[in-house]
Parts: C-alpha cells; sequence; structure tokens
C-alpha cells in the first residue's frame, strides 16, 4: 500500500456516524458498483480499484481473519482480481460460464472520513444469484476504504466482504464477486 492509501487494521467496531452528505455519496457510490457488477460491466467495475487494492472474502469460520495468517476465500491484490475478472469476462471461469444473473442489494451505510481524502465505510450486501435453475442468497456485510478521485468519485483501496453464514452450503461454492 502506499502512504497514500494506508489500510487500517479491520476491527468489529462500528464506524462512526459520518456526514448525512457523505453517506449519500458512498451510497451512489455502491449502487453503481453493484450496477456495474449485475450488468457484467466487469472491466468498468475493475476500473473503480487503485492499483494497490486489495480484494478479501475471509472464510466462514474466521470472518475476523488476517489475510497474511488466515485462510480466506478470496485475497486478491489488484493483478490476481485483474486476472479473475478477466476469466470471468472471457469464459475460462467455467463456475460462471455462462454467468449467472445476479440482483444486489446495499443497505445500512455507513461512512466516516479518516482523513487524507479517505473514506472508511461500512454497508451490508444481499447477492441474488440466479444460475442452472437454482436461486442462491449471498448475505455479507461490506467494509470497504475509499480514497477520492476516480471517475466514480471514490476508487477502493480495500474491500472486504464477510459472508454471514456459517457455511457456503447449499451454494458448495462462491464463483461471484461480492
Amino acid at each position: 500500500m502506499t502512504e497514500r492509501h494506508r489500510t487500517p487494521e479491520w476491527v468489529p467496531a462500528p464506524v462512526p456516524d459520518g456526514p448525512p452528505e457523505l453517506v449519500r455519496e458512498v451510497e451512489s457510490f455502491l449502487a453503481y458498483d453493484s450496477e456495474l457488477l449485475d450488468e457484467w460491466r466487469l472491466d468498468e467495475w475493475l476500473e473503480l480499484f487503485t492499483p494497490d487494492c486489495r480484494y478479501l472474502v475471509p472464510a466462514t469460520d474466521r470472518p475476523d481473519g488476517d489475510p497474511r495468517d488466515d485462510l480466506f476465500f478470496i485475497r486478491d491484490d489488484h493483478f490476481l482480481l485483474s486476472e479473475r475478472v478477466a476469466a470471468m469476462l472471457h469464459g475460462t471461469a467455467w463456475a460462471e460460464s455462462p454467468h449467472s444473473t445476479t440482483h444486489r442489494m446495499i443497505a445500512n451505510v455507513r461512512a466516516h472520513d479518516i482523513g487524507d481524502d479517505q473514506v472508511l465505510a461500512k454497508a451490508n450486501l444481499l447477492v441474488h444469484r440466479a444460475r442452472a435453475g437454482r436461486l442462491d442468497v449471498y448475505p455479507a456485510h461490506l467494509s470497504l476504504l475509499l480514497a477520492r478521485g476516480g471517475k466514480a468519485g471514490f476508487e477502493i483501496v480495500e474491500r472486504k466482504a464477510v459472508l454471514a453464514m456459517e457455511q457456503l452450503r447449499p451454494h458448495g461454492r462462491l464463483s461471484i464477486l461480492l
């Protein structure tokens, strides 16, 4: 991480209430983020991330795990995230070929300015995924470190999606982006 994009230690402490205008800005950004994912505009979605980003999905048994020491379903830097997106777009990610239809809902957005043009945000996420005659639901808690800038008003320095479920059953796998 660059000095500008410092990554705080993720703790379960709540994000303090920020000004309503900031919360609305973050809500708008997250709605755009969801739109890009649901419309399978993954190249545009990838552009929301900084070059030194991290995209994290911890295992369900260690939601507060440390990505340096614990198993994560996804622990991507920008290179690995771009490879994941390319595989999904080009049909080489077999679990998403053809790709799922998804519908995301974002709620309970909290945002707090932490200085240096950075915002710590949290939200609840619910993803409905339809594929092969099945409908799966993925509830998650999002924690984001955002930097002001980019075409969408913010860039994602770190995105952590903690699944709000004890295990991946009955889904069996995580092949979509949270």
